[in-house]
């Protein structure tokens, strides 16, 4: 039996993706420029956990044009360190800000490269994984598009 669409089912944290939010904590904290209580280009932290146990970072460049998010720019990192397979990502907002749920955009070039990733959410039970394409139910499906 399928359930409802919107219904999400949210996994428990592996103790490496408990690992891979504090590396993306440590990530911002040490890159962003906002000043306390302010704003900056850099404000958001992500990491990625690849297939092989490596985690890969990076941090969002905000622009009023529409700059890359942290969770694109730790794909793109993860890639360019060679990771085929990134299982995981978490973004997390400077400041003590916690977990951040990805943006629609993220989302939908998140479902559309990578099928099989998990991103971990803030939850009210605490920090859970979830599929990212529960994160987007009805989603456009590119690739179907492209035949």
């Amino acid at each position: 039996m399928n359930s409802a669409p919107n219904q999400l089912h949210y996994r428990e944290l592996a103790d490496a993706e408990k690992e891979l939010i504090e590396r993306a904590r440590q990530t911002i904290d040490a890159s962003t420029d906002a000043p306390e209580g302010g704003d900056g280009m850099h404000t958001t932290g992500a990491a990625v956990l690849d297939a092989n146990g490596t985690m890969h970072a990076g941090v969002n460049f905000y622009h009023f044009t529409g700059g890359p998010c942290a969770e694109l720019v730790a794909l793109g990192a993860a890639r360019a360190d060679g990771a085929l397979e990134p299982q995981a990502v978490v973004a997390v907002g400077n400041q003590g800000r916690g977990i951040k749920s990805p943006c629609g955009r993220c989302r939908q070039i998140m479902a559309d490269s990578y099928p099989q990733l998990r991103v971990i959410v803030q939850t009210q039970d605490g920090p859970r994984s979830v599929g990212v394409r529960q994160l987007l139910p009805f989603s456009f499906d590119w690739a179907a598009e492209q035949a």
